[in-house]
């Protein structure tokens, strides 16, 4: 496996403590919604440590253009049908919990309910049961019993439709007007001047000096991440790495995909459009025993005001994900759904658009995620106060990012000259083989920041692929990064780890806390936004933990290969030597480390292993500084 082989000094143990004070000493972090009774018996979700509440709202509007993408069909139908598009939008908040119950109840005096907690299985609950039963080639009851008592009224630590926030963090200043291009303070500026960058520069006629309506407190306007999940995946399934990056200050949209790649997510109709027919997608690998009588079947339910989508899987290729798989990864399948994906992408982006510019009341109306439509909560999308939402998003220099299938469809969109409000990207553990090569006219030439899992660090052609992708946007000369979580696996970076950490642990062998691995995962890329945003859109670092990830990551440091499996587990877990022993050591003598570790509240988070802050992230790739300093240089971040 190829390494950099130009080392860096590594972290020092002055500036590993310091890393260790800064997150024990964490950013004043707002207080977590209630918990419910449930909660006490049911698996729960991490709250959220940064200094903003969260917010969560849904939105399923029909499409622009409904369309079918490639001439892929299951019982006769297209199976990858755009008819609309469905996101979840994370956001801070301002829901003051600490308020009393009337003041709360005050915020949503459109439809006079309380703000209430965010089901973190999609509604409806059964069905989406059954979809991961499906997904996962195992009998439906067992699977929809145990997620019942387990995490079936699990609830994200969000509340629905919040007011967006207006207020700056405790510990970051407010808006320095001269900071701030004229342009997006309405001003219109008199005078165009060249630095010696040759980048052009607003100026004032009066000095420079803002005028005393500028200097007016504003309220913050924040900076946005799309976000696009993996196989088997869903709006609400990253919620930790979503809502994380909200309360930090983040808009985070989280598209579901109705390409086929998700376990089960449910269309709603709109209207009586003749293009909407129900979808009978079937989940053999080959054609179905009987499909003309499954078509008639499907056809008799066709009436119904939605139609499911679940999980397709490959004709004749069924497990084109498995790195033993003698075909590989089905190639016309797949950048189709890629194809769809950037849709949606480009739709959810357009419905952001509208409510950016005052017209929220429109997605309202055409919103069908409400009372009486299937998956939708009763309260929709009522008592949000769109006014509040109008010119409070910025909507240039968006973020991609994306777990897995989700992180081969950002390299793509990166690359696409359609989507130019992108200008960087996020991949978590992405998928290598499946993403399409480049092309002349479509190159990745923007920064990205790759956050793998171990597993799939001993999977040699994912890595090799990723790290083509990686030498893809170096050679354009963008930053990049490209590292790895030790002791994780695939499913580290999704909710999954954090509601059932024992069977990660047992059955996948991840040893490093589920939590602790959001927790990498969410501050390198906050460390990452921090260099590649602009100065406007970065406003908030200052609430950020300091843990410098990558910036003292060390590409010479040696990679241990002791949790390497044996090639049938290659992908799919680690091994743990001794692992009895281990785990015999970790429940009956607990550690007592100060190098531990902590979360926001100072708990410590022991995994079965524990290397210590500053060691547990493996860096294959990072920028030079030069490199950095010429980017920020030529997008006038920086003097160079």
């Amino acid at each position: 496996m190829p390494m950099p082989s130009k080392p860096v000094s590594r972290t020092s143990r002055a500036s590993r403590s310091k890393s260790r004070t800064s997150l024990e000493s964490h950013a004043s972090r707002a207080p977590p919604p209630a918990r419910s009774f449930r909660e006490h018996f049911f698996h729960s979700l991490a709250p959220y440590s940064g200094p903003y509440h969260v917010g969560f709202l849904e939105v399923e509007v029909p499409v622009s253009e409904p369309r079918h993408f490639s001439r892929i069909k299951r019982n006769g139908s297209y199976a990858l049908k755009l008819d609309t598009v469905l996101f979840a939008v994370y956001y801070p908040a301002d829901f003051n919990s600490d308020l009393p119950r009337s003041e709360r109840r005050s915020l949503h005096r459109r439809s006079r309910k309380p703000l209430s907690r965010v089901p973190w299985l999609p509604r409806p609950r059964a069905e989406t049961c059954k979809g991961y039963a499906r997904f996962f080639n195992v009998p439906y009851v067992p699977i929809t019993a145990y997620m019942a008592v387990t995490s079936m009224f699990t609830k994200l630590p969000a509340l629905r439709n919040g007011k967006i926030s207006s207020r700056w963090p405790p510990n970051v200043e407010e808006v320095e007007p001269e900071n701030i291009p004229l342009a997006e303070r309405g001003i219109e500026p008199e005078v165009k001047q060249e630095n010696g960058n040759g980048l052009s520069q607003d100026t004032l006629v009066d000095g420079g000096q803002a005028s005393e309506a500028d200097k007016q407190d504003g309220k913050p306007k924040f900076p946005v991440i799309m976000f696009s999940h993996g196989l088997g995946g869903s709006r609400t399934l990253y919620s930790s790495v979503c809502g994380e990056l909200a309360s930090f200050g983040f808009v985070v949209v989280a598209v579901e995909h109705r390409d086929g790649s998700g376990a089960r997510t449910f269309v709603n109709k709109a209207g009586s459009d003749p293009d909407l027919e129900s979808q009978g997608l079937d989940r053999s690998p080959g054609p179905p025993k009987d499909e003309e009588k499954q078509h008639d079947k499907q056809n008799s339910g066709q009436d119904k005001p939605y139609y499911k989508v679940d999980y397709i899987f490959p004709k004749d290729n069924a497990q084109d994900t498995s790195p033993h798989n003698s075909r590989g990864v089905d190639t016309e399948l797949r950048e189709a759904q890629i194809e769809m994906r950037i849709a949606e992408i480009e739709e959810a982006f357009h419905i952001l658009q509208l409510i950016n510019d005052g017209k929220g009341e429109e997605v309202r109306a055409k919103n069908l995620r409400k009372k009486g439509n299937v998956g939708a909560s009763s309260l929709g999308l009522d008592g949000i106060d769109w006014d509040e939402w109008k010119k409070r998003l910025y909507l240039e220099n968006v973020t991609m990012m994306g777990h897995s299938f989700g992180g081969a469809t950002s390299v793509q969109a990166l690359r696409s000259e359609k989507l130019d409000w992108l200008s960087q990207g996020i991949l978590l553990d992405p998928w290598g083989p499946a993403t399409p090569e480049s092309t002349e006219r479509e190159r990745l030439r923007k920064p990205i920041l790759s956050i793998g899992s171990e597993a799939f660090m001993h999977w040699t052609e994912n890595f090799e692929r990723v790290e083509q992708i990686c030498h893809e946007a170096r050679d354009e000369g963008a930053p990049c990064w490209m590292t790895t979580i030790r002791g994780s696996t695939h499913l580290s970076q999704t909710d999954f780890a954090v509601l059932y950490p024992k069977w990660m642990s047992v059955l996948m062998k991840t040893i490093v806390n589920p939590k602790r691995a959001i927790y990498l995962t969410v501050h390198s890329a906050l460390e990452f936004l921090k260099i590649t945003l602009p100065p406007q859109q970065s406003r908030f670092q200052k609430s950020w933990a300091d843990d410098q990830l990558l910036s003292k990551a060390d590409p010479g440091i040696e990679i241990e290969l002791d949790n390497r499996p044996n090639d049938k587990w290659v992908a799919a877990r680690l091994r743990i030597p001794h692992e009895f022993r281990q785990r015999f050591k970790r429940t009956v003598k607990p550690r007592k480390d100060s190098t531990l570790p902590r979360d926001a509240s100072g708990k410590p988070l022991k995994g079965l292993l524990n290397w210590g802050v500053g060691q547990e992230i493996w860096c294959h790739q990072r920028p030079a500084q030069t490199v950095l300093d010429r980017y920020m240089g030529e997008n006038g971040w920086s003097p160079q």
